[in-house]
């Protein structure tokens, strides 16, 4: 199978229709979490100071800012394309664990587990099976 260049898929992403609700959602609660202003968040992760106004204003974020958010976040960029409906990067992937060696089993379900688009319910998901691992195999 023929795999599209990141051009022709940014292409196609830029013709959806973009609700920019979900991203907003996502970049509010990260920021409430560590109590960031939104312009402190905006300027620390190298945006302008009035980005994030534009943001929650309805525009979507170029490619760049979602990286750039996510980067200072500290989370997967992937997570944010997603949200802003562009699409994902192979650079991104899961790579937090590799240098641990992990069963090929393990990484199928963390694979699994990052294809859940919505945030909320990911994170939900991966604490269920932490939960699971915790009760049945962790000491």
């Amino acid at each position: 199978m023929e795999e599209k260049s990141l051009a022709k898929l940014k292409r196609v992403a830029r013709d959806k229709k973009y609700d920019p609700k979900p991203f907003i959602a996502r970049i509010d609660q990260l920021s409430q979490e560590k109590n960031f202003s939104m312009r402190y968040v905006g300027i620390e992760s190298g945006l302008d100071h009035q980005a994030l106004r534009r943001l929650k204003a309805g525009n979507r974020p170029d490619m760049m800012y979602c990286i750039l958010l996510a980067d200072f976040f500290d989370i997967n960029p992937n997570e944010l394309l997603q949200l802003a409906r562009w699409p994902t990067l192979k650079a991104f992937d899961i790579q937090r664990a590799s240098a641990e060696n992990l069963p090929p089993e393990a990484v199928d379900v963390a694979l699994d587990i990052a294809k859940i688009p919505d945030p909320g319910t990911r994170k939900q998901v991966a604490e269920a099976v932490r939960v699971l691992l915790k009760k049945y195999f962790v000491a």
